[in-house]
């Protein structure tokens, strides 16, 4: 996965009392499913902190941004915009065009996951408007789907740097341990 162009998650919105663990969960999604950085914006930038703390403690890299604003964000971005949207082109018909253009021609990836209505701006800004379903669903869902798409399962066998903790996978119960890099 290091050998590929950045992947960076752009969060509009955030309704305060209602999106606080979404949001979080954008950030935890975007970064166990090989997305490079997640940005923030406005509201939501109180739930850096929860992400950043997760990424010190199971590693990384990952980079978790915070702006007043995401417009500057989306038309400052160098490279191709996915937005993630059940209004939008079925991924299945495009996903190839679009890791074609993100791992082939080098171009990074912006994925933006709206909260609240998304301003047409985005629709328009857009190089894809991309469904993973035209159903009613979750953001976390879509993204979830989305970057294992574009990394076709790659993602999975990530390796984690700078760990303070590493999970080991048994078939019951849970186990936590702590890693000779803390």
């Amino acid at each position: 996965m290091q050998d590929t162009p950045e992947v960076a998650v752009l969060r509009l919105g955030h309704r305060p009392g209602r999106d606080e663990r979404i949001t979080t969960h954008v950030g935890l999604t975007a970064r166990a499913l090989g997305a490079d950085r997640v940005v923030l914006a406005g509201d939501g930038a109180s739930r850096a902190d929860t992400v950043q703390d997760i990424t010190d403690r199971f590693g990384g890299p990952f980079t978790v941004e915070t702006v007043e604003s995401w417009r500057p964000v989306l038309s400052a971005f160098e490279g191709a915009v996915v937005h993630l949207t059940m209004y939008g082109l079925e991924v299945q018909d495009v996903e190839a065009e679009i890791r074609e253009r993100h791992r082939d021609r080098r171009d990074p990836l912006l994925v933006v996951v709206g909260a609240e209505k998304v301003p047409f701006e985005v629709y328009e800004a857009a190089d894809w408007n991309l469904a993973v379903t035209n159903q009613p669903h979750s953001e976390i869902a879509s993204l979830a789907v989305f970057l294992d798409r574009l990394f076709e399962g790659r993602e999975l066998d990530r390796e984690w740097e700078d760990a303070e903790k590493v999970v080991v996978p048994q078939a019951t119960g849970k186990q936590v341990e702590d890693t000779d890099e803390t």
